[in-house]
């Protein structure tokens, strides 16, 4: 943490991936900031739509009506004029005035960022991996009152995915439920995404399970995923494995970092990879594209083409 931010004067930066728990902070301070100054001693600016000038001259203003002043400013990466501005106007900050930077994705390479880095108490959010969001969700499900094991954890974040957002509302939802969550109230209140069911859908047809690859594909299918989604979604799942088995000896983590992906789902495309031989893949990225563009260009029974591709997998 740097001097400044030891001092009263509060200057931070809020940034990284994983805008829930991004927001979270910010409102956190927000909140404490207005129960304790009043919220017409808030200004927010989103950098993107304000004049540099407007936004410089709000945090060099001395506040009015109260002690002090919290300035709120967003996406400043996007305006250029306050980019070159923004470490003069950080050294010329009043006592009384408090200032937050919101930046969602900031470029590490540019000397904005480094401003902030050197500058500010610097947070930074990024996404959760599987057994972080299992972590967390037990400790959220205690904080509102509610209890949640360790294995019904791992079970809602295999069915829900790794949107922290979902994962939040869906517990906020069990927990008022019953506070004892459970796997099979989980299995009642919550729908799988399909995302983890293609998942799912994969690892049974790399399995040799046909009829539960089958199964899983019909189940979508009545949930009223079209076949152009499901698609989509093996495409995506694709880019996943040839990632991960082009990996080199690098971590989910670092891929994850370098790509901008969460590393859970990369993580577990690893071990999908793991069964497949480099030309396989390369087959089944061509016959994935093959179905794609005769979907796309013939008269092809989309279902049945789809279906025929995960049974030979």
């Amino acid at each position: 943490m740097s001097e400044r931010a030891e001092s009263a004067q509060m200057i931070i930066a809020i940034t990284g991936q994983n805008s829930f728990a991004m927001r979270r902070r910010l409102n956190e301070i927000v909140n404490k900031f207005i129960a304790e100054n009043g919220e017409l001693a808030l200004e927010r600016f989103d950098a993107e739509e304000a004049e540099a000038s407007t936004i410089v001259e709000a945090i060099q203003a001395l506040p009015f009506l109260s002690t002090a002043k919290l300035v709120v400013v967003r996406n400043g990466s996007a305006n250029k004029e306050f980019v070159e501005r923004v470490e003069q106007t950080i050294s010329s900050i009043p006592e009384s005035t408090q200032l937050i930077f919101y930046e969602l994705n900031i470029d590490k390479r540019t000397a904005y960022f480094k401003v902030l880095k050197k500058q500010t108490q610097f947070e930074e959010f990024n996404q959760l991996d599987k057994n972080e969001l299992t972590r967390w969700l037990v400790a959220e499900a205690k904080n509102q009152g509610a209890r949640l094991g360790l294995s019904e954890a791992n079970f809602l974040v295999e069915r829900l995915g790794t949107n922290q957002e979902m994962l939040y509302n869906e517990l906020s939802k069990l927990a008022i439920y019953n506070s004892d969550i459970s796997k099979a109230n989980i299995e009642l209140l919550t729908e799988p995404t399909p995302q983890s069911k293609v998942f799912d859908l994969l690892d049974a047809a790399f399995s040799g399970k046909k009829a539960r690859a089958l199964e899983l594909y019909e189940d979508q299918r009545a949930q009223k995923v079209e076949p152009q989604v499901i698609l989509g979604m093996i495409a995506w799942q694709l880019q996943l494995l040839t990632l991960a088995k082009v990996a080199d000896g690098r971590t989910s983590e670092t891929i994850a970092k370098d790509t901008g992906m969460n590393p859970f789902p990369i993580r577990k495309a690893g071990t999908l990879a793991n069964k497949l031989s480099d030309e396989r893949l390369r087959q089944m990225v061509s016959e994935a594209l093959d179905i794609d563009v005769k979907g796309k260009t013939t008269a092809i029974d989309l279902d049945e083409a789809l279906k025929t591709y995960l049974i030979t997998l």
